[in-house]
């Protein structure tokens, strides 16, 4: 044979290079977690100005009409403070999973070694830490306006991460569920709209039938967590136990999500 002549391609036997093994949880959602918060902090600060200016004017518009310091108050106040948590983390948040999943966002998360549940819980997490400074805002300015007690606004530091979570799995849930971004922008409207006349409005002024919608709803506990707060004594174990609800409705609600992303990123 000539010294010119193409010689074969040696195969390798080695056959071919493994892939890279699959992302922890942890890691992963701190990383989707830190690009959904840059995210939102970048596009969502204009809405969540409307959000909490959207809370603070009803509360001016019951104060025409709501003595202060007592169970309607509280209510008033509560009630418009986790409202702030439901325009941003179930609203918001609803759009955007629709958006994604029409847009064919889901595709670029499905090709990367990320668990489902660090995408969900990643973006969830975002979307409901955004809420804390108009949430915060709301509650103060809520309380001098009622004349209601500031002393144990820490609170907030439990309701707000328990009822965002529930919160923001339901709209991530509703997102990706719905079989048109349309869809999902409408439901993520009608829950907030819920969440707005079931919790503002005092519970003993509701129909009995309307009454077991306000107890199926997410943010109730959240609210009924604060509202106890600002009585001069507060039962805190009745506290404890609305949060405790909160958190497992929260858990609840962020395992759909995470069922329904899978679902919507194998199709």
């Amino acid at each position: 044979m000539s010294s010119g002549a193409v010689r074969a391609p040696v195969r390798d036997d080695a056959g071919a290079a493994p892939l890279a093994p699959r992302a922890r949880l942890l890691p992963a959602l701190g990383a989707v977690y830190r690009a959904q918060l840059s995210r939102a902090r970048v596009a969502r600060i204009p809405l969540l100005f409307v959000a909490t200016f959207q809370s603070v004017g009803i509360m001016v518009l019951m104060r025409g009409v709501v003595d202060d310091g007592g169970a309607e108050a509280r209510a008033v106040v509560a009630g418009s403070s986790v409202l702030v948590v439901a325009f941003v983390a179930l609203n918001l948040l609803a759009q955007y999973f629709g958006q994604l999943r029409a847009s064919g966002g889901l595709d670029h998360y499905a090709t990367l070694p990320v668990p489902p549940a660090a995408v969900v819980l990643g973006a969830a997490g975002a979307y409901a830490s955004f809420t804390v400074p108009g949430t915060v805002v709301t509650a103060v300015v809520g309380s001098v306006l009622f004349k209601l007690p500031l002393t144990h606004l820490w609170i907030l530091g439990a309701v707000v991460p328990l009822a965002g979570a529930a919160l923001a799995g339901l709209g991530a849930a509703l997102g990706l569920l719905a079989p048109r971004q349309e869809l999902a922008t409408l439901l993520g409207q009608l829950g907030m709209s819920a969440a707005l006349l079931l919790g503002v409005l005092p519970a003993d002024r509701l129909p009995e039938p309307i009454g077991w919608g306000r107890d199926l709803l997410p943010s109730t506990y959240g609210v009924e967590a604060l509202a106890r707060t600002f009585e001069a004594r507060p039962d805190w174990a009745a506290v404890g136990v609305d949060l405790a609800v909160c958190a497992a409705v929260g858990v609840l609600s962020l395992t759909v999500a995470t069922w329904a992303y899978r679902r919507a990123a194998v199709r």
